[in-house]
């Protein structure tokens, strides 16, 4: 599962986690930072990858637009990159269910 991390989110995670992810890139790496919501959504499901963000306004365009892209909404508060790709590690089994669940769209990680 290639994942797309939103501008909110550091661009060193793509490099943090691609033992994990690979293939997995940053807003930055695609041209998209400070784009719009909606051309970032679009982009997400066109390519195939599943948005990582800390954005409600993602949860809020999924529950619109429904899948794809999924999204996965990260609820740690400010903290080190370091514990993201954390979070993400501990999490990868449930990740990569969330990614063959053709009915779930939304996956919220603590």
């Amino acid at each position: 599962m290639k994942q797309l991390f939103d501008e909110n989110l550091s661009p060193d995670l793509p490099r943090q986690v691609a033992h994990l992810f690979p293939w997995s890139a940053h807003i930055r790496n695609v041209g998209l930072v400070g784009g719009d919501d909606v051309v970032i959504w679009q982009l997400a499901a066109e390519k195939g990858f599943v948005l990582v963000t800390k954005d409600d306004e993602f949860v809020e365009l999924s529950i619109l637009r429904g899948a794809p892209p999924k999204i996965i909404l990260i609820g740690l508060g400010n903290c080190r990159t370091s514990a993201i790709a954390a979070l993400l590690a501990a999490e990868k089994l449930r990740i990569e269910r969330f990614g063959s669940d053709d009915s779930a769209s939304i996956l919220e990680l603590p």
